[in-house]
């Protein structure tokens, strides 16, 4: 097995973590793959770019250059790349903003086109249902975390709480405290702030988002923020409407009603007893002869011991029609039908893992 890399010429190295240190800005934790990195180099790194002002070791100490498998913190880069980024030395500064601006647009590009897979995806999955599913609704979030490893993380599972009703849309990542310009981007884009592992921002930080009505959720545990945020994502969620019975009667007797117009068919009363639920006039009713439905159709009167009424409780008798409907028999059963909306849930298993079922 050959261990050996090359030591002269151009460093290739990558990224294991990135931060921002108040005094010093970002500082970037790489290792040299070969070649050799120095003090004072032009470097491009994922979008960012900067000038490498300092290199350390582990320990802390300041060192001129950096060889092949030695772990280094530099300083100088003018933002904060993503752990995993490769490191690229480039002669000169104009060669390094070119290649950053290339960079950004093509993940400007890919982030958009992501997005819109993902909504194609979404309805996709809907299939023969899409005419039964409300319109998909965004949770846009601005995520903040004490290292990019972290924020990368937490972004990528506040992802995977998307659903065929909620798109979780991350607008804006960044290392270090919550800051005016996060309140700002969230306000811009209705969205809420998710810090991890860092401190609550300063009072006037605070309350510029409590004026803006943005909700920060800090959290050190991945977990409870998945499960604040779950609760989140639920209220947010339009639901999807469902038919359920919320009552059954059973015909006992039947009576005609001469219609008010000469011409007018007569009105036919079912004579109920609530057998189980109850029944309320605004409802949809379903008649129901031997388990095979026969009618369905509105409550065109709800009356109990001839008052007009809205709704009949378990055990009672009452008079019913259903516009339209002339066909009861005694036996007969109908059904009280009412669209009820149910919302998504926020569902956790014993190994941690989450989801937002629908």
């Amino acid at each position: 097995m050959d261990l050996k890399a090359r030591v002269d010429g151009p460093a290739q190295a990558y990224v294991v973590e990135a931060r921002v240190d108040r005094g010093r800005g970002p500082l970037v934790t790489a290792i040299v793959k070969s070649g050799t990195l120095n003090v004072g180099q032009y470097v491009v790194v994922g979008a960012e770019w900067g000038r490498i002002r300092a290199i350390r070791d582990m320990a802390g100490r300041a060192a001129e250059l950096a060889g092949p498998a030695m772990p280094v913190e530099i300083e100088g880069m003018r933002g904060l790349p993503m752990a995993g980024d490769d490191i690229t030395v480039v002669g000169s500064e104009e060669r390094a903003r070119m290649l950053s601006q290339g960079r950004r647009k093509k993940l400007e590009r890919e982030r958009l086109e992501r997005m819109n897979q993902e909504n194609v995806e979404a309805s996709a999955e809907e299939g023969d249902e899409a005419d039964d599913v409300p319109e998909r609704v965004e949770v846009a979030v601005v995520v903040k975390g004490d290292v990019q490893g972290t924020v990368q993380a937490v972004a990528d599972s506040l992802r995977s709480l998307n659903s065929p009703q909620v798109f979780v849309n991350i607008v804006h990542m960044g290392v270090g405290p919550i800051s005016q310009s996060d309140v700002d981007k969230a306000q811009a884009c209705n969205a809420c702030i998710v810090g991890f592992n860092i401190r609550s921002p300063p009072s006037p930080i605070s309350l510029s988002a409590k004026q803006a009505n943005i909700k920060i959720f800090l959290h050190r545990v991945i977990y409870h923020l998945l499960e604040e945020m779950g609760k989140l994502i639920v209220e947010k969620a339009p639901g999807t409407a469902e038919t359920q019975v919320t009552g059954e009667a059973e015909v006992l007797s039947i009576f005609e009603l001469k219609s008010r117009k000469s011409k007018g068919p007569d009105v036919k009363i079912a004579g109920c007893r609530i057998t189980d639920g109850r029944f309320t006039r605004t409802a949809t009713m379903r008649l129901l002869r031997s388990g095979e439905v026969v009618f369905e159709g509105s409550c065109a009167s709800l009356k109990r011991e001839k008052q007009d009424v809205e709704a009949v409780g378990k055990g009672n008798e009452c008079g019913l029609v259903i516009q339209d409907c002339q066909d009861f028999k005694v036996g007969d059963v109908i059904q009280c039908l009412e669209q009820v909306i149910r919302k998504p849930k926020f569902v956790s298993s014993e190994s941690g893992a989450v989801r937002i079922e629908c």
